[in-house]
């Protein structure tokens, strides 16, 4: 049968690009259908800050005319200048259960990123490791927390029988209400706040440009040290504020302070996924009502995406008040669970007191790598 791999050249390509997970997850009970509007906009150069310093070309499979596949080549000048990596990426890889179709498309992205004078590719990165990424390895009996990936169980031995080894491995904890141990959390928390000056507060909507300036601030120097990170613009840290404005609630959002420094932040969201498996991609005309802050309230679970302290204050147990302030809010807004998610593996830091409170990792992420170099004298024939 043909197999045929082209770049997205249209608005007609883009569309099938974005609605092509809607064929090829329709048994998958565990797939939630993103907005349709969101992933225009992620994918659009003109509206998303990412691509002022970064490049994708777009590819579609087709078996027979059919769709069957898709993945993103990507290029990303400020991860080359902050690590001083030669590499490129992959991303929004979607394919078939069949060797030979992944194999295509990962080679369509491979030759465009070799082309670009780059020797490695690492993915999936959707676009970059600040967005939703990592391959589901472990853990697929259970769906996706909000702003998490989801693929069939057959994904990674076809990005391996391509050629990948293992990156890194992201791990995701489960937190139940009924395995939490609030009276060791409780007590670390009051030990921290009576030998130190910290103080937390919630987030302020009203302020929401100097909000999102403190947490610039924080993110770009709390996670500096972490594998393949990548400073966030402000443009970029707004770009994704304005997707999460409608969904945030102030009382999951804290900042600590020190001698009224700010030195730490958190940032948990409701697991909207409950909302958008009914909206089913789109907000209109009904999908709007599910995202409503009296039904955001009311989704019994949440996920914990990002809670950092600056360097200096790494070590002073910091991370603890956050906890702790979850915990009441669990108590006092009747959450039933929820995910912290996602941590680097070897980060013992960040992984053992999670484990300690009661978390269990019940899900596992893999980030992917491949050498490309280009063998002397060889001239790449993949797809402009």
């Amino acid at each position: 049968m043909s197999l045929d791999i082209q770049p997205v050249r249209t608005a007609k390509d883009l569309d099938a690009f974005i609605r092509l997970p809607w064929a090829l997850y329709g048994g998958n009970r565990n797939w939630i259908p993103p907005l349709i509007s969101s992933e225009r906009r992620q994918l659009d150069p003109a509206r998303n800050p990412f691509y002022r310093h970064a490049e994708a070309r777009h590819f579609l499979a087709r078996r027979n005319g059919r769709l069957v596949g898709r993945v993103s080549a990507i290029t990303n000048s400020r991860h080359a200048e902050f690590h001083g990596e030669n590499i490129g990426f992959f991303g929004y890889f979607e394919s078939e259960d069949d060797p030979d179709t992944a194999r295509a498309l990962l080679a369509a992205a491979e030759g465009w990123i070799r082309a670009q004078g780059l020797d490695r590719i690492r993915g999936p990165v959707n676009p970059s490791i600040n967005d939703p990424c990592g391959l589901l390895i472990e853990g697929f009996k259970w769906p996706p927390f909000v702003l998490m990936t989801v693929n069939p169980e057959y994904y990674p031995r076809l990005v391996e029988a391509a050629g990948y080894a293992k990156a890194k491995d992201l791990y995701a904890y489960i937190l139940l209400d009924t395995d939490v141990v609030r009276d060791k959390v409780a007590r670390v928390a009051a030990q921290v706040s009576e030998r130190s000056r910290v103080t937390l507060r919630t987030l302020d909507l009203s302020r929401f440009e100097d909000e999102l300036g403190l947490i610039m601030e924080i993110y770009n120097d709390a996670w500096s040290k972490n594998w393949g990170f990548v400073p966030m613009t402000q443009a970029e840290i707004r770009f994704a504020a304005e997707d999460l404005r409608p969904v945030v609630l102030p009382e999951l959002v804290y900042f600590a302070y020190l001698d009224g420094a700010p030195v730490g932040f958190s940032l948990a969201l409701p697991d909207i996924n409950h909302a958008l498996r009914r909206a089913n991609g789109r907000l209109f005309p009904f999908g709007w009502f599910y995202f409503l802050k009296p039904i955001l309230r009311k989704i019994p679970a949440f996920r914990i995406l990002a809670l950092g302290v600056k360097r200096a204050h790494q070590h002073s147990g910091i991370g603890a008040l956050f906890y702790d302030m979850y915990m009441k809010a669990n108590q006092k807004l009747g959450y039933k669970a929820a995910e912290l998610s996602w941590t680097l593996e070897d980060n013992e830091p960040m992984n053992r007191p999670i484990r300690q409170m009661g978390g269990k990792p019940y899900k596992i992420y893999r980030i992917y790598e491949k050498a490309i170099n280009q063998k002397p004298g060889v001239r790449s024939q993949e797809p402009e």
